[in-house]
């Protein structure tokens, strides 16, 4: 277990006496697609997913392009629904947009005529009940502090690098104290020593802040320097071939963990499991 440390970003915890399962999001037999009105199919992204996030765990989720990655983050997020199956947040369905999840895109999503500070105050506009002036500007200030951008309060979107900009979306995100942080390629965007240094900057604001993060990338290097595990996705239709355990110790940033034998072990496993799907080649069932 990561250790817990106090911060103005950390999520609330259950109520003393108030039960709290380990599992936080469930997937259970999810399927789901697209209709193509014009031509009158449908296109199935996700077959038969059934998973499980818990609490506090960093999940990466690795696959193929169009495997249905972002379908299913989509779906935890609210943005969509299952053709059949359930995705459940701690217990209660997902139907919608909650202020219990908050999502960093790869393309920043900032609104540009707004500063720094305006951006990450967006995200909390709102959410009823409202926090007060006083406690928006504490959170601002410690998600600032967090992501390394205190100074930059008033510079506007234009004013920034993409490392910046991206900084921006994940302060916004966790100044809301989310149960659930999901994350869409958030560092596909950036040059690759930006992403290097992003990495590591999240593994420590997770480790600060207890959060439970859902991530999508390509890398399977990056999925594996971040998660506690790893969920394969096959080629679309997307189901799940291997949910990989990643038990290496942290931080994976103080030292090359990468050039750790059982890193190099790790990777090897999920690049055989993908190998196929990356080249398009079907797998024998």
């Amino acid at each position: 277990m990561r250790q817990v440390t106090a911060s103005p970003l950390t999520p609330p915890v259950e109520p003393s006496g108030t039960p709290a399962s380990d599992v936080l999001v469930r997937a259970e037999g999810v399927s789901a697609g697209y209709e193509n009105r014009r031509t009158r199919t449908r296109l199935i992204a996700l077959r038969d997913v059934s998973l499980e996030v818990r609490r506090g765990e960093f999940l990466a989720i690795v696959g193929p392009s169009g495997c249905g990655k972002t379908t299913f983050i989509n779906m935890i997020n609210g943005f969509g629904k299952p053709l059949s199956g359930t995705v459940t947040v701690d217990g209660e369905v997902v139907t919608g947009p909650s202020a219990d999840r908050a999502m960093v895109f790869q393309d920043y999503a900032l609104l540009p005529w707004r500063t720094v500070e305006s951006n990450i105050a967006f995200a909390m506009e709102n959410r009823r009940p409202k926090p007060s002036k006083q406690d928006q500007a504490r959170r601002i200030s410690a998600a600032l502090e967090m992501v390394s951008l205190t100074g930059f309060e008033k510079s506007y979107p234009h004013e920034l690098s993409g490392g910046m900009r991206q900084r921006v979306g994940i302060a916004r995100a966790l100044v809301t104290q989310p149960k659930i942080l999901l994350m869409d390629e958030p560092f596909g965007a950036v040059d690759a020593m930006t992403r290097e240094a992003m990495q590591a900057e999240l593994e420590k604001i997770v480790a600060e802040t207890q959060q439970t993060v859902v991530f999508i990338t390509h890398s399977i290097d990056e999925a594996i320097q971040l998660a506690d595990r790893v969920v394969v996705i096959s080629q679309r239709p997307g189901c799940v071939r291997e949910i990989v355990e990643v038990d290496l110790p942290r931080s994976r940033f103080d030292v090359d963990a990468r050039s750790d034998p059982h890193f190099i072990e790790l990777r090897e496993h999920v690049w055989g499991l993908l190998r196929d799907e990356a080249l398009g080649a079907k797998v024998a069932a």
